[in-house]
């Protein structure tokens, strides 16, 4: 027994001390991940007040530098991962000492990075539901109930198409830069925050993909770097996903976890914009949602609604088919896919990446609520 604890205490000396921290660090946060998911009250608490600062001051950090320091870190990965493999290698064929310490060293790598995860978004997903915390009553969709909800979003987006400029392929064109974009989605979260008090109010900056063309292969249009505190937006997307995207993004960045939610979340910023385009696109992007729900539903009342739309509303969509042709099918996308579909399930999210899909929901729950008024 002496032996075990001498042997015991001399593997835990050679521990580095900041390995020792971050695997302690990795253990609280187990506990606190555990109380998020017993409790959403505390969820609520902790994503609203500790999380939201500390995600704030994140974005303020990162805000300093005009490029995304997670693409950097992405584009650096391979140097990165060589350069760790040597080591282990390196370790592994030295003496046992070196070898336990390269282990441990990985381990509390891992720790650290769960411990962001869990103290800067993950109670976000284990809170009250954004239905709950609007008073909407969330229920079972009827195919009438998409036909209705399409039909209001449709008249909203013909009484703003007259104001907008398309190009000869059809795609609206955004009169904006994405930094223009970003300050007037910055206006409207502030005015958003008056509104929902639970949406943290702060400025920040979204942050351009520079491999945005390589990205779409992917599928992805946006991303939120909790390690960060980046919102990422590809910018190689049509013009009018962009601002819907950019909002998404930063409403993760502001503890709107849940895909959904977050859809929704970036469709009433964009209704609180005094920008027609950054409107525009919000209403636009939730149509699309809605509108493919219905074809699902009912075709019939699907195809009614097409020879409705006009030219404006038609040529976007099919000037966006073509476009995204490109990147349709490819390994890439799929295996995206596939890591993100595990991901939010492993969240509580069980329907993956179609989770995003059900901002029809919320979508409907809000045209029937008395939370909408034209």
């Amino acid at each position: 027994m002496n032996r075990i604890k001498t042997n015991l205490k001399k593997a835990i000396q050679i521990i580095p001390r900041w390995a020792k921290i971050s695997i302690c660090l990795g253990l609280f946060s187990l506990v606190l991940y555990s109380v998020f998911v017993i409790s959403p009250a505390f969820a609520d608490f902790f994503n609203r007040y500790p999380a939201a600062f500390l995600r704030a001051l994140l974005a303020f950090i990162s805000g300093v530098f005009p490029f995304s320091i997670a693409e950097t870190i992405i584009m650096l990965l391979p140097i990165i991962l060589i350069a760790v493999t040597v080591k282990i290698v390196k370790a592994a064929r030295g003496r046992l000492r070196d070898t336990f310490r390269a282990f441990i060293s990985m381990v509390a790598v891992l720790a650290l990075f769960f411990t962001s995860f869990t103290v800067l978004f993950a109670s976000g997903y284990r809170g009250t539901t954004l239905d709950k915390k609007l008073g909407l009553e969330r229920t079972a969709v009827s195919a009438s109930d998409l036909d209705a909800t399409a039909r209001a979003l449709m008249s909203e987006l013909k009484e703003l198409t007259s104001k907008l400029k398309y190009a000869p392929s059809g795609s609206s064109a955004m009169p904006h830069s994405v930094f223009e974009m970003n300050s007037k989605l910055q206006d409207a979260y502030k005015k958003a925050a008056k509104k929902y008090d639970f949406l943290p109010d702060f400025r920040s900056s979204v942050k351009p993909i520079i491999l945005s063309e390589p990205m779409t292969h992917t599928h992805i249009s946006g991303i939120y770097t909790f390690f960060t505190g980046e919102s990422n937006i590809n910018t190689n997307f049509p013009d009018y996903t962009l601002p819907f995207t950019a909002a998404h993004e930063l409403a993760h960045q502001r503890g709107i976890a849940r895909e959904d939610e977050a859809n929704f979340v970036a469709f009433l910023v964009c209704m609180e914009s005094d920008d027609v385009y950054i409107r525009y696109s919000g209403y636009m992007n939730l149509f699309e949602y809605v509108l493919s729900a219905l074809y699902e539903a009912d075709s019939k009342a699907y195809y009614t609604i097409v020879n409705e739309m006009g030219n404006a509303l038609i040529g976007e969509i099919v000037a966006y088919n073509e476009f995204f042709d490109k990147y349709r099918n490819n390994v890439v996308a799929n295996v995206s896919g596939t890591i993100n579909d595990s991901y939010l399930q492993s969240q509580g999210q069980a329907a993956g990446s179609q989770s995003y899909g059900m901002v029809v929901d919320l979508a409907v729950a809000y045209y029937k609520s008395d939370k909408y008024t034209k």
